[in-house]
Formats: structure tokens, C-alpha cells, sequence
């Protein structure tokens, strides 16, 4: 009898083992076979044309060499990239969907202007370059210095307008900063993306524009003039022109961007599009458009990257007190 019992046990067993090792095959064999299936939609959160949008797309050229398969850019621009955040995270985490991740998500969570909470809720694969901001005017701009610029704020308080991709955003933030060390108040319009507000600036319907490089090239044409960039050192591009902390404000302003998708991804197709990105950031194409809008490669493989947005939440949450940013959204 237990010999009976004993024989049926190690059937039942087997024929479980076998149950379950038949479930997991389909996983496993997608995973071995990714990205072979489609192509992969990349989620750029911001408007075409704009500097992300730029280097997104020949990033994604490079990725797509290495992954063997096509990589279809889908801007969902709005809510300073919160919005296609927001899609990305709740996308089927399948690798088909990834995208990119502003850093402004570390913010933006902690104001809950997007449901979601970034250190849970997305999986991060590598953070690839950054931004060169700076302040730009017209070139028939009254204000040839930022010292100029500064006076007649502080002259006419409230009245002057500056742009920006949107309310909490990188940009916007790093004026409210500079204001205070300035002492100035300036009208800020904001955007749905740098792109736009470039444009209105150009058109004459603001004053000043707060971007990343996307004016780079208008200053080179001379339709603009770049009155001070933000990073610790002064660009490549625009060596004349001086940092903010050359002149005489203790601010440095940086936004790395960073490739995502959406949390309880496959560990082998981590693993995959990691590699991807890593080779990605390396290809001379892709390095070639970082440096000519003065966008540098700050390439960090995913456990530094997760070290860095949760150093930056930390950061963030001190900035938003700081800054009574929940009282500027709440004004809209």
C-alpha cells in the first residue's frame, strides 16, 4: 500500500513539474526571442523637434542596429512629460513599450500632478545624456548681458516673460531658483514643450525663453542671443558665455535623460535592452547629435541609475518646500 501511495506521489509530482515547466516555455522562449515578434514603441514625452525629442530619436536609431529590430518613436507630449510618463508606466511590460523618463518624474510624483510613484513604478534601464540649459532672448533684445537683463526684471517686476516646458519642470524650476537668488519676478508662460516656446519667442509672444539647447541653433544664426547657460562649466558651442555661477549666482541646473519602461519587465529582456542602450550611447551617430546641440553623453548602466533618481527624489522633496512649489501649482 505505501509502495501504491509513494509511486502515485512522485507521478502527481511529475506530471506537475511538467505542468509547470510547460507554463513557463512560452515566457522563456519569448524572452529568448525578443524583440523578434514587432516593433518596439519608444515613448518620448515632449514634442517633436524639441532637443529630447532629437536625441531620442538617434538614440533609438543606435538601440534599434544593435536589437536587430525597428524602434518607432511616439511623442505623447503635455503635462511636462508627464503625460507620456504616465503612459509608459502603465504600458504591458513586454519590452514592446519603453521610453523616456524625465528626471522631473521624482518631482512631479511628490506634487502628485501624475499618479504614479517613480521608485516603484517603472523599470529603469539606463540614464543616457544630458542637458545644456540656458536663458536666451531675441537678438533685437534690449538686454545684451544677463546683468542687464536682471535690472530691467528687478526695474519692471512681474513684467517681463520668460518660457518654459511647463510648470515644475526642469526649466521652471531653475528660474524660480534664480529668481530668488536674484530678487527679481518674472511672468511665466509655460508650455507643453521647449519647441513651442522657442517658437514664441521667435515670434516676439515672450520675452525670454529657459531651455535646454534646442536655441543653440538660432543663436549660432543670430536670431538669438544666449544671455547665460546653467551647467557647472561653460558649453563647447558657446564659450563666451558665462554660467550662472560665474555670475555670481550659486545654481547649477542639469536633467539627465534616462530610458525606461514600465515595472515587472522580464529579467532577460532587461538584460537585453540594457546591452542596447549601453552600445547605443556609444555609437559615434548618436554622439555626434548629443555634441552638436551641446547635449553630453552621462551614460549610467541601471543600478547607478536607480541610485540616482532616488538621490534625486530626496533632493526633490527638500526643493519643493524650498521653493512653496505647490502653491505656484496650485496658482496654475
Amino acid at each position: 500500500m505505501t509502495f501504491r501511495m509513494d509511486r502515485r506521489r512522485v507521478l502527481l509530482a511529475g506530471a506537475a513539474g511538467l505542468g509547470a515547466s510547460a507554463l513557463s516555455l512560452p515566457r522563456v522562449a519569448r524572452a529568448a526571442a525578443y524583440p523578434s515578434e514587432r516593433a518596439i514603441t519608444f515613448i518620448c514625452p515632449w514634442p517633436a523637434g524639441g532637443t529630447a525629442d532629437v536625441t531620442m530619436r538617434a538614440l533609438c536609431q543606435a538601440a534599434a542596429k544593435v536589437l536587430g529590430q525597428t524602434v518607432i518613436i511616439e511623442n505623447r507630449a503635455g503635462a511636462s512629460g508627464m503625460l507620456g510618463t504616465k503612459v509608459l508606466s502603465t504600458a504591458k511590460p513586454d519590452g514592446y513599450t519603453i521610453g523616456q523618463v524625465p528626471i522631473s518624474v521624482t518631482r512631479f510624483a511628490q506634487l502628485r500632478t501624475v499618479q504614479l510613484d517613480p521608485l516603484k513604478d517603472l523599470t529603469y534601464l539606463a540614464r543616457v545624456n544630458g542637458q545644456t540649459f540656458g536663458l536666451a532672448v531675441r537678438a533685437d533684445s534690449p538686454w545684451k548681458t544677463l546683468a542687464e537683463f536682471v535690472a530691467a526684471a528687478k526695474a519692471k517686476p512681474g513684467l517681463i516673460s520668460y518660457g518654459s516646458a511647463g510648470i515644475g519642470g526642469a526649466t521652471h524650476v531653475g528660474m524660480e531658483e534664480f529668481n530668488l537668488l536674484a530678487g527679481i519676478q518674472l511672468n511665466h508662460i509655460p508650455y507643453k514643450g521647449g519647441a513651442p516656446a522657442l517658437q514664441d519667442l521667435l515670434g516676439g509672444q515672450v520675452d525670454a525663453v529657459a531651455d535646454s539647447s534646442s536655441w543653440a541653433p538660432h543663436v549660432k544664426s543670430g536670431k538669438l542671443r544666449l544671455l547665460v547657460t546653467w551647467g557647472e562649466t561653460r558649453t563647447r558651442d558657446f564659450p563666451a558665455v558665462p554660467t550662472l555661477k560665474e555670475s555670481g549666482y550659486d545654481l547649477v541646473v542639469d536633467a539627465p535623460n534616462g530610458i525606461g519602461a514600465p515595472k515587472g519587465m522580464d529579467p532577460a529582456i532587461v538584460a537585453r535592452l540594457r546591452d542596447a542602450f549601453r552600445k547605443a550611447t556609444a555609437d559615434p551617430e548618436f554622439i555626434a547629435v548629443c555634441d552638436r546641440i551641446d547635449a553630453p553623453v552621462m551614460y549610467l548602466d541601471q543600478p547607478d541609475y536607480e541610485k540616482y533618481i532616488q538621490a534625486t527624489y530626496r533632493k526633490d522633496t527638500q526643493l519643493i518646500e524650498r521653493l512653496k512649489l505647490r502653491e505656484l501649482l496650485a496658482k496654475g
